[in-house]
């Protein structure tokens, strides 16, 4: 057996916190970790940094903006950068295949839009954007049975992965029409890491950086792996890493890892 760690992390610009990125490889050695949020465009992309502790990196960048990458301890191939046949300069898909002992896996790395309120034109671009998601994962899963999309969904799943949901009632990022677009994905044969096994603990992966959200423990869990069919069964853990939220000038969100044992 082998061991395959995916991980996710919406870092918040690459650029702030690359030394965090490399403490926390350094010290948790995953084989792939998702990046969002890299907030720069491609020619600055630190890959020599990486390199040097001994990751490959696939990445698809912005200024200022969105931004997503692929670090892995093996150089990814089948490289797809964003959502084929959908008109969308913001970059917020990267995927690549990756040989593993059970197989290739296509690894996806999200950047889900926020939507921003109920009311926006933003939370419009957001439905259609899961729209054209569903549609392209539907042959890409049949294509990759193997296949994980790990990312920033930016929706939180139930009211139990909602700190307040009273709170958070008609409100973007728990609304009906983005979970039901999420349960949409989870209807091809995905499923939530996260939720295969009881967990301890608090659900959170991300907290406002307003009102002392982490230290009350007022988070959302937004931050998922999905995992198709065939490697749900390879599945053995999924954890939430929430100690690089208490490092100084952190991201708002967390490291969320799935565990996988391949034989």
């Amino acid at each position: 057996m082998t061991t395959l760690k995916l991980t996710t992390w919406n870092v918040n610009s690459l650029n702030v916190r690359l030394p965090q990125v490399i403490q926390w490889l350094q010290a948790n050695p995953v084989d792939v970790l998702c990046l969002q949020e890299l907030k720069i465009p491609d020619e600055r992309f630190p890959i020599e940094a990486l390199q040097e502790i001994g990751y490959q990196a696939v990445w698809a960048g912005q200024k200022t903006y969105n931004g997503v990458a692929l670090i892995s301890r093996t150089q990814g191939y089948d490289v797809q950068r964003n959502i084929p046949d959908f008109d969308d300069h913001q970059q917020r898909i990267i995927a690549a295949t990756y040989d593993t002992s059970a197989g290739p896996v296509r690894v996806i790395s999200a950047y889900c839009p926020n939507g921003q309120d109920l009311e926006s034109d933003k939370y419009t671009y957001k439905l259609a954007w899961f729209e054209a998601l569903y549609q392209w994962l539907s042959t890409e899963i049949q294509k990759y049975p193997h296949l994980a999309i790990l990312g920033d969904y930016n929706i939180a799943p139930t009211d139990a992965d909602v700190h307040d949901p009273a709170k958070w009632q008609n409100v973007v990022l728990v609304s009906e029409p983005e979970r039901a677009a999420l349960n949409k994905l989870l209807s091809l044969g995905l499923h939530d890491a996260y939720r295969l096994f009881e967990q301890n603990g608090s659900p959170f992966t991300w907290w406002d950086y307003r009102r002392f959200a982490f230290r009350r423990d007022a988070g959302l869990r937004i931050d998922h792996a999905l995992l198709s069919d065939s490697l749900k069964e390879f599945c053995v853990a999924c954890e939430i890493d929430r100690e690089p939220r208490t490092w100084e000038q952190p991201s708002d969100h967390t490291p969320v890892t799935a565990v996988l044992q391949l034989p």
